[in-house]
């Protein structure tokens, strides 16, 4: 397609992600709509590993999707970039990013399983980043697949407002096709070209009438109530138009008001073909949204930038992904205004001037090299030394700072040790180059035992980058068992003065501060506050005394865990003409301040984890009996076709090896899922236990 047609054609343009629950089917509705497309010419099979868009040996290994691709097809002369992502909770920093930079989005629904516990966590992160969706009921044709119970569920658990675009034609293994209400149509594949061929007929299908004509009233009367021109209308009686009627659809699915559903089987190839044609007339295009909103860094005034090439460039970094061909790729969304290749840009997140190397369009981990990207594109540059993910790239006269993109806390660590001298050398880097991929992925070093502590949101997580160490980057280690990020905290306000001071022959060393602590609500974070009068200490020692704060918080008091949640004010103290020093006041902040915790209550925060199990009805008392035996609350239990869903709260200390325990409890037949909900106090028996453990073992080594 020549640039200037593609430039030009700014409406054109759809930036979609796909995202569900795991095992909705994701991947697989991708692969189709790349086959439909004539992207591909064969279709790509999870079970067999032949996917386009896990193309990663780890994904393909577990038939799951890990890192979000993006790839670039066209659907009826529209430019559709697709950012397929992970299902799996533990890689929730892909999802993240990917709405972070869609216009619009797919939420694949299994018809038998309806909305799960992650559909509903991917819903609301869209919902943060005001993501209009569309909803397609995949699964039609498995064994228990329930439209009408799905669009319930969307409805119930979702609190959205559906609208229901097409009704299924049989159900099970006789599903054939579907009923466009809007058009009236019926559309039926025919299962041997791989659904590229499908029928179109007028004629209503048997035993389906008087649901059809239900189902498009209901649809008409829908999108009139969204739309006064067409609610007049429809109120005297007079039909809207088809046209009128995608119109103003549209419309209430950019403003949030509407989510179409559509319904298929991307396994067997139906139902794909209406869910592009539902991209195209009713997702946004950059056009739609007019304008991205940024806070200039020079002045702190609130800049706002219209969507089209002729503003200045601006836009977001929104992974980053080392490429064993190219070396280090960024995935850049343009926002604003033009970027070309051999060009300088300003990183204004981080004050840092960029050469632009070179420009690829990424098709899946297949590129196409490219002079220029422009507005409402999606490329990825090659080159970037300075940019992470989350940074603003603009016009240097014309700075401006986009909305960051926000990750969830790691839950749980582990220790790494590399096994030889040369081992050593590639652990840091490979470690260096992994963190800057994955936001939620940590490393740090506990100085007492000398080991390397890597930190994520899970453990399967914290598996796949042990494993891509190995793989990937040639590094040989040992890993310790999975540990808890536990964390430390106040109960209430205290004071605590340090006094540091050494008096040897030529210079002492003299630091004396006073701290007060006061708790903070729940996962606010840490703040220092400078209460210093009439000059008592330096503002340069006040910064050394914020230092030794923050060391001290990092290391932990109580146990070894860091400590959050919250204000620690200096308000008092002294200093010498010639002793004090900057070593001085953080050693004389470290004991104010760990005087001052001590009378404050130090407690031990720990991750509780939403806990969804899926159990044949049978053995429901078991599970039930065995999650509470773990410490957890049971909000409440559904039954969904033949199985029992179980919700509730746990701790994740004692969800330790849980995935064998269901499978031997259930006889196999139970699933479950889980993802971090938030942090809570531990019980005090639990901590006097912890606490006698760590004085008979010594002080546990910190482990973050």
């Amino acid at each position: 397609m020549a640039e200037n047609r593609r430039a030009t054609e700014l409406d054109k343009i759809r930036n979609i992600g796909i995202i569900a629950h795991i095992d909705a089917g994701k991947t697989t509705t991708t692969e189709r709509i790349l086959y439909y497309t004539g992207k591909t010419y064969k279709i790509g099979d999870i079970d067999e590993g032949t996917t386009v868009m896990d193309w990663m040996e780890e994904e393909r290994k577990r038939g799951i999707t890990i890192v979000s691709a993006a790839t670039t097809t066209y659907w009826k002369d529209h430019r559709i970039n697709i950012i397929d992502t992970p299902g799996h909770v533990d890689f929730t920093a892909e999802v993240e990013r990917s709405l972070r930079v869609l216009d619009g989005g797919i939420t694949v629904l299994d018809a038998e399983e309806g909305v799960q516990s992650q559909s509903e966590t991917v819903w609301r992160q869209a919902d943060k980043y005001k993501v209009p969706r569309i909803c397609f009921v995949n699964k039609m044709d498995k064994v228990g697949a329930d439209f009408f119970a799905t669009v319930k569920s969307i409805e119930d658990r979702l609190g959205a407002n559906p609208a229901i675009m097409v009704l299924p034609i049989g159900v099970e293994s006789t599903f054939k096709g579907i009923y466009d209400l809007l058009n009236r149509k019926s559309i039926i594949w025919s299962g041997e070209e791989l659904g590229a061929k499908f029928t179109e007929g007028d004629e209503v299908p048997q035993g389906l009438k008087d649901k059809i004509e239900e189902y498009r009233s209901k649809l008409v009367e829908k999108i009139a109530e969204t739309d006064d021109a067409l609610l007049e209308k429809y109120l005297a009686n007079e039909t809207p138009t088809v046209e009128e009627l995608k119109k103003a659809l549209r419309k209430a699915v950019i403003g949030y008001k509407l989510v179409p559903i559509f319904a298929g089987s991307s396994l067997r190839n139906k139902g794909v073909q209406p869910l592009l044609d539902g991209v195209v007339d009713y997702l946004p295009s950059p056009v739609d949204l007019g304008s991205v909103k940024g806070i200039n860094p020079k002045t702190n005034a609130e800049e706002i930038r219209k969507l089209t090439p002729e503003e200045p460039m601006s836009g977001l970094v929104f992974k980053i992904q080392n490429d064993p061909h190219v070396g280090k790729l960024t995935y850049f969304r343009i926002y604003s205004g033009k970027i070309s290749s051999g060009s300088y840009s300003y990183n204004s997140t981080k004050n840092k001037q960029e050469r632009i190397g070179r420009l690829l369009l990424m098709h899946s981990n297949q590129r196409e090299e490219i002079k220029e990207g422009s507005t409402g594109e999606i490329v990825a540059i090659v080159g970037l030394k300075e940019s992470g993910t989350g940074d603003t790239l603009c016009d240097a006269s014309k700075p401006i700072i986009l909305e960051k993109i926000s990750f969830p806390d790691p839950v749980i660590s582990l220790a790494i040790e590399p096994k030889t001298k040369s081992d050593q050398e590639k652990l840091g880097y490979a470690l260096k180059r992994l963190m800057d991929e994955d936001p939620t992925f940590h490393v740090k070093t506990n100085h007492e035992t000398g080991q390397t502590i890597i930190s994520g949101v899970g453990e399967l997580q914290l598996e796949v980058k042990v494993n891509t160490m190995k793989s990937d980057f040639g590094v040989d280690a040992s890993v310790g068992d999975p540990q808890v990020a536990y964390k430390e905290t106040i109960g209430k306000t205290a004071e605590g003065e340090g006094k540091y001071i050494r008096q040897s022959g030529g210079r002492g060393q003299y630091g004396h501060c006073f701290l007060r602590v006061e708790p903070k609500p729940r996962g606010e974070g840490f703040e220092f506050v400078n209460a210093i009068k009439g000059g008592a200490i330096p503002s340069e020692f006040v910064t050394s005394i914020e230092k030794g704060v923050r060391e001290t918080m990092e290391n932990g008091i109580l146990l070894g865990y860091p400590m959050v949640d919250m204000t620690v004010t200096v308000y008092d103290g002294s200093y010498h003409e010639v002793d004090s020093s900057d070593i001085a006041f953080k050693i004389a902040a470290s004991q104010a301040l760990q005087a001052a915790t001590k009378k404050a209550g130090l407690t031990l925060l720990e991750p509780i984890m939403k806990v969804e199990v899926t159990t044949p009805s049978e053995f429901m008392g078991d599970v039930i009996g065995d999650l509470s035996s773990k410490r957890a609350q049971i909000s409440e239990t559904q039954e969904r076709s033949r199985a029992t869903i179980i919700l509730a709260l746990a701790p994740l200390a004692e969800l330790s090896g849980y995935a064998t325990t269901l499978r031997s409890m259930s006889k196999g037949r139970a699933s479950y899922y889980m993802e971090p909900s938030h942090y809570e106090e531990v019980p005090k028996n639990i901590l006097e236990q912890m606490l006698a453990k760590s004085t008979f073992t010594g002080r546990v080594s910190a482990q973050q």
